[in-house]
């Protein structure tokens, strides 16, 4: 069965979509344009979303590092801008995306939607950015940073996602094996204080190469901080 995409969006369609007025439509079906349904290749970055998607991606920046800021004052700068690098990812834009069913507003060619152009993280993370950075336009800050709580950082306890951002021995596997590069390992260099009461200093290893090292009152503990520490270096 074949599939027609959507030729327009309403106004109706859009308001219900981000929950909030519309002043000028043309924001947002400039924001669901995606490349594909414009026939003039030379013509296709100005009249597509891409564009405001360049805006979106810095005021969702933006505004999820404002509240980060604000719901983390005991975490330093890395911790914070690793916590933010997840909210903000390609995957996590697509699956607030998702989530709004945006991928069935979007305006594409037929070829693409046939082609699951509807649930492809590119175009729905891509869409997600340019809806923020039209709302931000049309309207103002406050209703751009009231869609982007609403759509991507309300949903989530951001204490848990948090709490998950902080096995830094995991994050630091997962940049070795995306760079190619040997699995860390952790060495003991150092045990000083009673059985009951020890502190271990622990160094972490790729390869051939040391790196920073971490102190804790259990191995695990101290491998964590070197994994951090080495996190914060690299």
């Amino acid at each position: 069965m074949s599939f027609s995409p959507p030729q327009d969006v309403s106004r109706a369609q859009i308001e219900d979509l981000i929950g909030q007025s519309v002043e000028d439509l043309s924001f947002y079906r400039r924001a669901l344009t995606h490349r594909s349904v414009l026939r003039d290749p030379s013509d296709r970055s100005l009249r597509s979303n891409e564009r405001l998607e360049f805006l979106g991606d810095a005021l969702i920046d933006l505004v999820v590092s404002e509240a980060l800021y604000q719901q983390f004052p005991e975490k330093n700068e890395g911790e914070l801008t690793r916590l933010r690098a997840k909210l903000v990812s390609g995957s996590a834009l697509a699956q607030y995306a998702r989530r709004m069913e945006l991928g069935l507003h979007v305006l594409m060619s037929e070829n693409a939607a046939q082609t699951e152009g509807r649930d492809n993280p590119n175009i729905l993370a891509d869409a997600f950015e340019a809806i923020a950075g039209a709302l931000y336009l049309d309207q103002d800050y406050a209703a751009a940073a009231q869609f982007v709580h609403e759509r991507a950082l309300e949903p989530f306890d951001l204490e848990d996602v948090a709490a998950q951002d902080e096995n830094y021995k995991s994050q630091l596997l997962e940049q070795m094996q995306a760079e190619g590069r040997p699995q860390p390992t952790y060495r003991v260099v150092h045990e000083e204080g009673p059985s009951h009461n020890k502190t271990f200093t622990v160094e972490t290893v790729v390869g051939d190469t040391t790196y920073k090292q971490g102190t804790a009152g259990s191995k695990q503990q101290a491998e964590q901080e070197a994994a951090r520490r080495t996190l914060e270096y690299l």
